[in-house]
């Protein structure tokens, strides 16, 4: 499913310029300014989640994802795996029927047959902070590379 969220990324021209400079950008840049710009994610969908135990809240993380490409990390904010014993529903035969922060996000048919609509508390985090990602990952990135072009003695 893809979100309708778009952004323009300012300042990309320096930083693309820095990229010439320097060769080729080390993976761990890209992997710790990734990571830190869904961390704004991450603590504003954790804000914004609805509180009744608080396990909710503890539950999201981000999770990195594996690329065989250079220069390229994808992480996805999910629900912790290992709170499955908290957040899944089962029936008296012991068989999964829901899932609870799922149910939170998207919403769910209650029993009488009406539906509850969902909080949408990550899709929201995502789509009202794409700014703030963005100068994230870029300030992020532009300081490591500086820092890379001073050991290298290119700036």
């Amino acid at each position: 499913m893809r979100s309708g969220v778009h952004f323009k990324v300012e300042g990309m021209e320096k930083l693309i310029k820095d990229f010439d400079k320097l060769g080729k950008v080390p993976q761990k840049y890209v992997t710790s300014a990734s990571r830190k710009g869904m961390n704004v994610v991450k603590k504003d969908a954790q804000a914004s989640a609805p509180y009744d135990t608080g396990m909710l809240r503890k539950g999201i993380v981000i999770k990195g994802e594996r690329s065989h490409s250079k220069g390229k990390k994808v992480y996805r904010v999910i629900f912790d795996p290992k709170m499955n014993d908290v957040f899944q529903k089962k029936n008296a035969a012991g068989e999964v029927t829901g899932y609870y922060p799922v149910s939170q996000e998207y919403g769910f048919f209650a029993k009488n047959g009406r539906y509850i609509p969902g909080y949408r508390f990550i899709h929201d985090s995502l789509s009202k902070n794409t700014q703030k990602i963005e100068k994230t990952i870029v300030d992020t990135m532009q300081t490591k590379i500086d820092a890379e072009l001073r050991k290298v003695g290119l700036k």
